[in-house]
């Protein structure tokens, strides 16, 4: 019965997780509005939300700090420029040209990336099964995609690819973290990447922006604050702890619900409508990466 419990909260946790990262998209959307780019407002969720990581590294210790080496430091370094500096900068501009409802459907083909990197670099089998979903996964993009290009045109495929790049980077940063998250467990490697993700950002913002940060609206700033707490820190470590009793392949599937989660939370907010070949689309690719997921 205790087992059953875990789990069932597991569960909870999992579901709230996603629906809170996927509000994060809805949340950039809506800071546009309010004449902002995409580094400032970066560097906004990263400086709202580095106070709770930081604490976090001095609270919650690594799980085998003998097993440590120096040269792990330079890999999470690496890691956490890749899987959440990049990562979080290509979405953050794609947004700028696509909707939040379709940057999801993009974003979730990260599980079939973890696949095929696994594949070329680390000579992982690839099942006929797999291949077949991965083609699947595409489809369905594909169908997405053709259906926004009649009303949006080039804009829209600038922002696909800088999306897939999003996807890409947080796949690589999947795959080449795997060894790291032992050592450090999971929510000290998730602390110890975001710091070194928001001090990625500061650079890059005092070395290439030239904007006074304190000059927007207010409501750039609760959006920054919501962004940070509500669809980084809390889901961050709602998303460790499900995978710690779920399994990631358990909770890859549970995760098919971003998507959905997005559209709902885009039309209610961004009035953001989705068509019939865009809910086909969807449906595709949540099937390719369930069918991926099973199959691992």
């Amino acid at each position: 019965m205790g087992s059953d419990k875990k789990t069932s909260l597991a569960v909870i946790l999992a579901v709230l997780g996603v629906v809170l990262f996927s509000a994060k998209a809805v949340m950039v959307k809506l800071a546009y509005q309010f004449d902002i780019e995409a580094v400032p407002l970066l560097l906004l969720r990263m400086a709202f939300s580095i106070p709770v990581y930081a604490v976090m590294v001095f609270i919650k210790k690594p799980n085998n700090p003998e097993s440590i080496e120096k040269k792990d430091y330079l890999w999470l370094v690496l890691f956490g420029f890749l899987g959440y500096y990049l990562a979080s900068y290509f979405d953050f501009l794609g947004l700028a040209y696509i909707k939040a409802s379709l940057e999801r459907i993009i974003l979730f083909v990260y599980p079939t990336l973890v696949l095929l990197i696994s594949w070329v670099f680390l000579k992982k089998p690839v099942t006929k099964i797999q291949i077949f979903a991965i083609l699947i996964t595409y489809l369905g993009i594909i169908i997405t995609f053709s259906d926004e290009l009649k009303t949006t045109g080039d804009d829209v495929i600038l922002g696909g690819v800088l999306i897939f790049f999003s996807a890409l980077t947080y796949a690589s940063y999947l795959v080449g973290s795997g060894w790291l998250i032992p050592k450090f467990g999971a929510t000290t490697f998730t602390s110890y990447a975001m710091i070194v993700s928001c001090l990625a950002v500061i650079i890059h913002f005092y070395l290439f922006e030239k904007v006074d940060l304190l000059h927007f609206p207010n409501e750039v700033y609760y959006l920054g604050i919501a962004m940070a707490i509500l669809s980084t820190v809390i889901p961050s470590y709602l998303v460790s702890a499900a995978i710690k009793q779920l399994g990631a392949s358990n909770f890859s599937i549970i995760g098919s619900l971003g998507p959905i989660s997005t559209i709902l939370l885009a039309n209610i907010f961004l009035d953001e409508r989705i068509t019939i070949t865009q809910i086909i689309g969807t449906i595709v690719v949540i099937a390719g990466v369930f069918v991926v997921s099973k199959k691992k």
